[in-house]
């Protein structure tokens, strides 16, 4: 139970305010990993570590969030205290909102055999399922072919496949008899490319299907579908990402896997479902989804009902300043728009510096290793040696320092996978986006003036006085830099023009001798009205309880949570949707008036149960 003492608590808040907040949008999250729920309460040690490190990290303000749009009384309340606290469920491109509500398999899928579903006995099937679920004491699972012909080969071989996500085969000879083996695919053999199966010309290439997850965000959970179906991850497709601590439920494409094949993986995948099977001739697209609707529950709230209904009918009619998050800058003490900027500058030497340098703060051990190591002898090799996971961002750096040589930093830089090097600029790009909105927001208010812009299509145009008078706040739009794009006419353009020549770069030159870092620009609502926005205020009694009745509840014909009027513990529910891009942790920091980053929260907390 997490109020057990004071000391338990703590860590536990500390660490849902590290992991909560790294809050969903349809870009990267960029949220550190965390442990499972419930695991983090054993210590004081690593709430000690965790307030260390956070010492170091940002606030909002350092980000530019310096602005609300309400005048209403701010009050507390805890976000995620369960990932169950938070659910997401994406509004695609006809504006539908996904929900996982069938598990049945589309009739045309019966194009095999039907010979293939005997092959194998009740027996034969219960060895192979406790082998798929790891439960057999054995690595494989051998069954003899009585029937010694190719074609009864290749049955046995496509049944277990089939009905066994995961098992890889092969035949073998012992004493004169033919075996067919059954052991887990790992290693190359799980990315190996998949055998060509029989495909129906009348069924669409592509089997769209409801991914309903937990406590997992979107990479990791393609990651085990990809080993299971012994597919590459980059055969699956998605319209966004969404976040590892909440209850997530998004639309996936998988080239040429049929439905059968996906509905097998349910019996054996943790904190996964997968249904609505479907077929299409077209993969999913980043980005072609209208929005995502939020169930949140904020617990333990100070607020009074009056207060509630304020913050809300606020938010409901007015919005919220469309800030870029928190999570947009990392959480250790090199933030990544200094790496943008250094980019953008074409400094190669200080992003290498960034990435690498030891940092203050509390991080892994064996990254502590690694940067006193790069800051001792330079020797991309040797810092190499000091990480047990390659992969993460300084071991993709080292990797191509190692390969390329440290005169060849731009082509050594390349071996970071290419949205993560997006990132760093993306979020220079942000804290000026943040920056210039608050100054906005302070010169002029919620009204809109001479020489803001609107979008006509997806030009920028600037307002006249007279123009401004048929525009509200909600129609204004403020530019991200880049080359092509225009900048308001009033005095906070020229702020765009001071901020980035303070930073050491040429606004009239965005243009980048890499051609993957040159910055066209973007255009960006300054408010947000979110859609669909309800609330309520709850009373409940356990702190373990889920008070969302989830998807998969819902299928398992499960009862919705019973609140007692008279309960102990108040919670704020609120539903609302946003359309991509938009995070949702601005929206609740304008109905809390909080700080919400992990820095601050980390202090409040200290503060709170000192």
């Amino acid at each position: 139970m997490y109020f057990c003492t004071k000391q338990a608590v703590t860590v536990f808040l500390f660490r849902l305010n590290c992991t909560s907040f790294n809050i969903l949008t349809t870009g990267n999250p960029t949220g550190k990993e965390e442990e499972p729920e419930g695991e983090a309460s054993d210590g004081e040690e690593d709430g000690e570590t965790f307030a260390d490190m956070m010492k170091h990290g940002l606030t909002e303000v350092d980000v530019g969030i310096l602005k609300y749009v309400s005048d209403h009384k701010g009050f507390s309340g805890i976000l995620k205290e369960r990932y169950s606290d938070f659910v997401v469920h994406e509004i695609n491109k006809t504006g539908k909102t996904v929900h996982l509500d069938d598990l049945s398999i589309p009739a045309d899928v019966e194009v095999t055999q039907p010979q293939e579903c005997d092959v194998l006995t009740d027996e034969q099937k219960q060895q192979l399922g406790e082998l798929q679920l790891f439960k057999n004491k054995e690595d494989s699972v051998s069954i003899e072919v009585m029937e010694d012909t190719k074609e009864k080969r290749t049955l046995v071989h496509k049944a277990i496949k089939t009905q066994f996500p995961g098992l890889e085969t092969k035949t073998e000879d012992k004493d004169g008899r033919k075996f067919i083996v059954a052991y887990h695919a790992a290693g190359k053999k799980a990315l190996a490319a998949p055998r060509k199966h029989f495909w129906p010309k009348n069924r669409g290439s592509f089997c769209h299907f409801v991914l309903y997850k937990e406590n997992k965000d979107t990479m990791d959970a393609i990651n085990v579908l990809s080993k299971f179906l012994r597919l590459r991850p980059n055969m699956f497709s998605y319209m966004g990402t969404k976040d590892k601590r909440a209850i997530t439920v998004q639309e996936i494409a998988v080239l040429k896997i049929t439905a059968e094949r996906l509905a097998h993986l349910n019996k054996c995948l943790m904190n996964l479902k997968l249904g609505n099977f479907c077929y299409k001739n077209h993969p999913l697209k980043l980005g072609e989804l209208q929005g995502n609707h939020f169930t949140v529950v904020l617990r333990n709230i100070s607020g009074t009902d009056e207060q509630v209904h304020q913050a809300m009918t606020s938010l409901r009619q007015t919005g919220f300043i469309n800030y870029y998050g928190m999570q947009r800058f990392g959480t250790t003490a090199v933030p990544t728009q200094q790496v943008g900027r250094a980019i953008l500058k074409n400094d190669w030497n200080e992003v290498v510096d960034l990435i690498l340098k030891p940092r203050p703060g509390a991080e892994k051990e064996y990254l502590v290793r690694c940067r006193e190591e790069w800051a001792k002898s330079q020797d991309p090799e040797a810092a190499l040696k000091k990480l047990p996971n390659k992969r993460c961002v300084e071991g993709q750096l080292l990797r191509g320092l190692s390969m390329h040589g440290k005169k060849s930093i731009v082509t050594a830089f390349s071996l970071i996978p290419r949205n993560n090097r997006l990132m760093y600029i993306h979020s220079y790009q942000s804290v000026v986006w943040n920056t210039m909105v608050s100054r906005r927001i302070e010169a002029f208010g919620l009204k809109a003036v001479e020489g803001d812009l609107v979008l006509r299509g997806t030009t920028a145009h600037v307002l006249s006085a007279e123009e401004a008078e048929n525009h509200s706040i909600h129609d204004i739009v403020m530019p991200l830099p880049g080359y092509d794009v225009i900048y308001p006419s009033h005095h906070v353009g020229k702020g765009y023009r001071e901020m980035l020549s303070a930073d050491g770069l040429d606004i009239d030159n965005m243009r980048h001798k890499v051609k993957d870092y040159s910055l066209a620009g973007a255009y960006r609502r300054i408010i947000i009205r979110p859609s669909d926005v309800s609330w309520s205020v709850i009373h409940y009694d356990d702190p373990r309880i889920s008070l969302v009745h989830n998807d998969f509840e819902k299928l398992e014909n499960k009862p919705a949570p019973v609140f007692n009027k008279e309960g102990k513990y108040r919670a704020l529910r609120m539903e609302f949707s946003l359309p991509p891009s938009s995070y949702a942790t601005m929206a609740i920091r304008e109905v809390l008036k909080l700080d919400t980053s992990i820095k601050k929260q980390t202090q409040l907390n200290t503060t709170w149960f000192n």
